[in-house]
């Protein structure tokens, strides 16, 4: 959720890239990942006033979607060109990149994993995610052609706020998605070979994070905290948005006026998205002067997680105590 800080403006960028088709090789695929990080980059600019790109998402299996066989003949290390190229562009680009692949471990001791690698600003490799939930094979049990399963939802300190990872396969399970929320992750990157808008709304809305998803098919989106997609692309292509990190739910009050209490007292300098559908929505500030909780308090509204602490401790009160669980 938000505190009561300055406004956090991030731009995020995002992919639906098909890569159903034969391999083009090493040196053509990076040259095309490198190009749909350039394409963020410029979309950013021209969008937001010549404002950078802070985060660019690529689909699952990025560097060999296409390939086919065990994991030891579709993997790849990180050193030499991966890193050179990729770095290279969030270097050009000063943006982090999330960059899945089939990553060659160590190949003597036949260890491999699907992984997503952090790029930072500067072109270093910030963090790896290992794909926890990989597929087994419904009789061997083997997984993805041979890959270990990762141990662990780390989250990744970036200079906007905090990210996690999650791919594929690890939407079907809760456990990655509650522990990245309890460790305050404000933004989850989900690339996949699977589709999806309803599951991702879920995570995100169960949590109160943004996702971020990135695919080969049908469609990569943005969604909200609030459960709403923001953006969405149908067709290859990039997807750019700006976000801000600091923001309060609001449900439904008379003196919120469905948001109009913020055009009329703010105007410019507040935005939000309120949806009479469900009566609540997200506010945010674009005044770097005036944070958005203090604007919240100056309209004498109660944030969501407020209101509902309030009603839970005067029921409690009322009822003599808490409900029954069973």
């Amino acid at each position: 959720m938000t505190n009561t800080g300055q406004p956090r403006k991030v731009i995020v960028g995002t992919a639906m890239l098909n890569m159903f088709h034969e391999y083009p090789g090493l040196e053509v695929r990076l040259g095309d990942l490198g190009g749909l990080i350039g394409r963020m980059a410029a979309q950013a600019a021209k969008q937001h006033n010549g404002a950078g790109l802070d985060l660019a998402a690529l689909p699952e299996y990025a560097v060999g979607g296409g390939l086919k066989g065990p994991a030891a003949e579709v993997s790849f290390p990180l050193e030499g060109p991966v890193a050179g190229i990729i770095g290279g562009k969030a270097r050009e680009h000063s943006c982090y990149v999330v960059l899945p692949l089939m990553l060659t471990e160590d190949r003597d001791a036949g260890v491999y994993s699907n992984a997503a690698v952090l790029f930072d600003r500067g072109g270093r490799v910030a963090g790896i995610y290992r794909k926890v939930h990989a597929v087994p094979e419904r009789e061997s049990g083997v997984l993805e052609g041979g890959v270990m399963a990762g141990k662990g939802f780390p989250v990744f300190d970036c200079d906007f706020g905090r990210i996690g990872v999650q791919i594929c396969y690890d939407m079907a399970f809760d456990e990655g998605w509650e522990v990245l929320g309890r460790k305050g992750a404000e933004l989850i990157v989900w690339p996949s070979q699977w589709p999806g808008q309803i599951s991702p709304a879920a995570r995100a809305l169960r949590h109160g994070y943004f996702v971020l998803t990135s695919t080969w098919r049908n469609n990569a989106c943005l969604v909200d905290p609030t459960g709403h997609v923001v953006r969405e692309i149908r067709e290859d292509g990039v997807l750019v948005e700006q976000i801000d990190l600091e923001y309060v739910l609001l449900h439904w009050q008379s003196a919120l006026k469905e948001g109009k209490a913020f055009d009329e007292r703010y105007g410019a300098r507040a935005g939000y998205r309120y949806d009479p559908a469900e009566d609540s929505g997200m506010f945010w500030s674009n005044d770097p002067q005036t944070p958005v909780m203090e604007m919240v308090r100056a309209l004498g509204l109660e944030p969501k997680p407020d209101q509902l602490a309030r009603s839970r401790k005067q029921l409690d009160k009322v009822r003599g105590g808490p409900p029954q669980m069973d």
